[in-house]
């Protein structure tokens, strides 16, 4: 499942990140992955325990936890610390695979990886290129969101980061161990809670939509790993 977040940060909460980003010292984007991502990536990142990227990266956190679309689709259980990464002149990243597990930099606990968060902190028409590709069963999905939305998206899909050829492309990305490990079975949950949410507005709690809701939390119960 491919799903846009839109407004996940407002747009004085993107200039100020922008503001104290732009000032940084940033490093080579290959310090962060293994042998095979680092023969396709060319980017720049903030290093992985800065405490700049802590501080922004808690602000992201924050605002996502509070976002009821982001939740519900998520179902977060373990988060990473997100990071924060630039790409100009044409640096890119080539097609790969995230990792299944990684590790807290600063508890050394190890969380899998199964989905895959992107927040872009530039709009669109700041540069060229740039676009994530994800490619899954229905083909490939070409992604380049405004300035303060994010994209989720399994992190078990091949994916890519085309050159930038003008400007610069800031983002923040992270990976988050759900509470239900199965996309489809998310994606399930979704539908249904979005129903309900739908429902409940135009109808209150009639009976059958209190069943409906026990149904959700139910396969919820089943499903979930916590």
């Amino acid at each position: 499942m491919m799903l846009h977040i839109p407004g996940v940060l407002t747009a004085q909460q993107v200039a100020e990140m922008r503001r104290r980003l732009d000032a940084s010292q940033w490093i080579d984007g290959r310090a962060t992955v293994g042998e095979q991502g680092a023969k396709v990536k060319q980017n720049r990142q903030l290093p992985e325990t800065a405490p700049l990227a802590l501080e922004l990266g808690q602000t992201i956190l924050a605002a996502l936890n509070n976002h009821p679309l982001y939740f519900s689709a998520v179902l977060p259980l373990r988060t990473i610390p997100p990071l924060f990464n630039s790409y100009a002149g044409g640096e890119h990243y080539g097609a790969h695979v995230d990792g299944a597990m990684r590790r807290m930099a600063a508890s050394g606990d190890w969380v899998r990886t199964d989905v895959s968060t992107t927040v872009f902190l530039c709009d669109p028409e700041e540069y060229d290129g740039g676009e994530l590709i994800v490619t899954d069963a229905y083909g490939e999905h070409e992604v380049k969101l405004p300035a303060g939305d994010a994209i989720v998206y399994p992190s078990t899909s091949i994916h890519r980061v085309q050159p930038v050829t003008r400007g610069a492309r800031v983002c923040s990305f992270f990976w988050t161990q759900s509470m239900v490990r199965d996309d489809m079975r998310r994606s399930l949950l979704l539908e249904l809670d979005q129903n309900i949410q739908s429902l409940r507005a135009r109808l209150g709690d009639c009976p059958e939509l209190v069943g409906l809701t026990g149904h959700y939390h139910n396969l919820l119960r089943q499903w979930s790993e916590v």
